[in-house]
């Protein structure tokens, strides 16, 4: 009994980090258990881990910069990764400079201009045009969404604030200010965030959200991390939500840099 007990003390005491860490392959690549390496997840392992005082071992960043992309999104999180292990990205951010249109878009949707957004200025790149873009693409509640004419989500949106803020807009300026009133309004009585209205509460919602406040300058709160506290599991894993636990190495990647309270991009 006394060696159960310990070894569910042990359990309990295991790390998020530890639990993304502990997924690294051979190859330098993350991925899901029992799965093979695939290159945004470890881009967003990475991201995790460095957020909270890690950097993957191993080859990890040969493993990233030998992988093709499809898209500005996929590019921009390498970019961003690869900055994060120190690794040079002249040549990748070129390549998504080079996908920014005359209206400041980057790629074709709203959500490919955010992520490039934060790329380009995680590398100290302009990128005033898509800045402009974004500030356009801003809903009248206050969010903003995946596409152009599509509804507004809370991932996005948060991502946006991040977006924004790193590109200079103020952190008590009227879309910084109205986007953060439309996250607080999607909160649940759990403390946590959905993705949209009407869903429940899900982890990486939550530590978005946590993420647009911090880099707005504002306290995120207690509930929100009591939420993110429930779904923590024995191995350090978190859950997606209360009912649903899926792709537990995304999950917990996207959570710790929420709690170790550093929105992107690193500085």
């Amino acid at each position: 009994m006394k060696v159960a007990t310990a070894a569910v003390s042990v359990a309990l005491a295991a790390s998020p980090g530890g639990y993304v860490a502990s997924h690294q392959q051979a190859d330098g690549g993350f991925a899901e258990p029992g799965g093979q390496s695939e290159p945004v997840l470890t881009a967003w392992a990475t991201l995790g881990l460095v957020a909270s005082g890690q950097k993957p071992t191993g080859p990890t960043g040969e493993y990233l910069a030998g992988k093709p992309v499809s898209g500005a999104v996929d590019l921009a999180l390498r970019i961003l990764a690869l900055d994060a292990l120190g690794r040079a990205t002249s040549a990748e951010v070129a390549r998504l400079e080079a996908l920014r249109r005359p209206d400041g878009r980057i790629g074709s949707l709203v959500n490919s201009t955010i992520w490039g957004v934060l790329a380009l200025r995680g590398t100290d790149r302009p990128a005033t045009a898509s800045i402009r873009y974004l500030l356009r693409a801003q809903h009248r509640s206050g969010g903003w969404a995946w596409y152009h004419r599509g509804a507004p989500d809370s991932n996005d949106t948060a991502a946006a604030v991040q977006a924004l803020r790193a590109g200079g807009v103020g952190p008590r300026s009227r879309p910084i200010r109205r986007a953060l009133a439309y996250l607080r309004r999607l909160q649940r009585r759990d403390g946590g965030f959905p993705l949209v209205p009407g869903r429940a509460s899900d982890a990486q919602s939550t530590a978005w959200a946590i993420q647009a406040f911090v880099a707005a300058g504002r306290q995120p709160g207690r509930p929100a991390f009591r939420y993110l506290a429930g779904l923590r599991q024995a191995d350090g894993s978190y859950r997606y939500s209360k009912r649903y636990a899926t792709t537990p190495v995304w999950v917990t990647a996207q959570v710790l840099p929420a709690l170790a309270r550093r929105p992107f991009p690193f500085r």
